[in-house]
């Protein structure tokens, strides 16, 4: 098992299955970067226990790469910064570094070589800007920004911008060299199966590492285990982990939730019933952070809304005014906040934030 991109422990690492956040943006009241809190927000996550973080993604929103904000290479310079001070207080121990990377591909080979820059080591490819291109056209793309870094496919759901994107696609782009990991988020069980088969079928199952980005079933992802027969023989894959907006909040009961999965599948035992509650308890809480009925409007600011109530940001703002939470959501999420504390983790924000807030 090898990438010629990556570090042997960030390749281990992110093959063994770990907790990645997509990391929210951090906006003071008059709308400007604060990096104070945003520094404090990849704090918490890796002294959560979480793997890495995953910057200028859906959750950092995409408009930090227009003229106007000029947020792009300030915002990933932050992380990367407070992720070199957090390997260097540990030993040296990996931190997964994933850059979003967006546009047609000259701007998506410019992203990929600013990150690799920066630090980063994997790029988490969106293809929003081939909604009407070729599969032919997307594996081109594809390959072009691999060879700048490490790839971590995406399956993005269409209700946020994604395509349908058929197993064919999926079992192409498997044969891409640098492709480190496929991130999973159609929010739909047949395409989810799709990536899964695919992975099988390419022989690649042991280097191509499967998160979930599906939000609605997070814990029914990381139970689940896919079999298939291939040309290799019997194939079992699994999501490694998960990349969610979801873990951008109450994070470190995500790291012991994944922790405690990953010991079930490692000794066979059955999966037991209370973590199939848990399970639907965590989906209700997705619905009202990701303002599910009105079809994610709100999700964005419902994201930045948990943090702001552990006084991780001082604001649920976004960079567009539209993006705002939806009329009932702050009731939804007060319901939620409310119904299920064993979900939450403020006494370990409490006991740490003023000195993630520190210099």
């Amino acid at each position: 098992m090898s990438n010629p991109l990556l570090r042997p422990a960030t390749l281990a690492r992110l093959c063994a299955g770990c907790v990645i956040p997509a990391h929210p943006l951090a906006l003071d009241a008059a709308g400007r970067f604060d990096e104070r809190h945003q520094r404090a927000i990849t704090r918490y996550y890796l002294e959560c226990g979480a793997g890495g973080t995953a910057v200028g993604v859906h959750s950092t929103q995409f408009e930090i790469r227009s003229p106007e904000f000029g947020l792009f290479e300030p915002v990933l310079r932050n992380a990367a910064e407070t992720m070199d001070e957090y390997e260097r207080r540990h030993s040296g121990e990996a931190v997964i570094r994933i850059a979003g990377i967006c546009g047609r591909t000259e701007q998506a080979i410019a992203e990929a070589r600013l990150a690799r820059e920066l630090g980063y080591e994997i790029g988490l490819l969106s293809l929003a800007a081939f909604s009407n291109d070729s599969v032919d056209d997307m594996l081109a793309h594809a390959r072009r920004v691999a060879d700048e870094i490490a790839v971590m496919g995406f399956y993005l759901q269409p209700s946020v911008g994604g395509r349908e994107l058929h197993y064919e696609f999926w079992r192409r782009f498997c044969d891409i060299e640098n492709v480190a990991a496929i991130k999973i988020a159609p929010f739909n069980r047949y395409q989810t199966l799709d990536v899964a088969r695919a992975v099988a079928q390419s022989g690649r199952s042991d280097e191509i590492a499967l998160y979930t980005g599906n939000d609605d079933s997070i814990v029914f992802d990381l139970c689940s285990s896919f079999s298939f027969v291939t040309e290799y023989g019997p194939r079992t894959v699994r999501m490694a982990g998960g990349l969610l907006g979801h873990w951008a909040f109450w994070t470190k009961s995500a790291v012991e939730l994944h922790r405690r999965i990953a010991v079930l599948r490692d000794s066979n035992d059955a999966i037991p019933p209370d973590l199939m509650k848990e399970a639907w308890r965590i989906t209700d809480v997705n619905a009202a952070a990701f303002d599910a009925r009105n079809r994610f409007a709100g999700c964005i600011a419902g994201i930045n809304e948990m943090l702001r109530r552990q006084g991780l940001m001082t604001e649920n703002r976004c960079l567009l005014e539209r993006e705002r939470l939806s009329p009932g959501q702050y009731e939804d999420i007060d319901r939620v906040w409310k119904a299920y504390p064993s979900l939450r983790d403020d006494d370990f924000v409490r006991a740490n934030v003023e000195r993630w807030l520190g210099n």
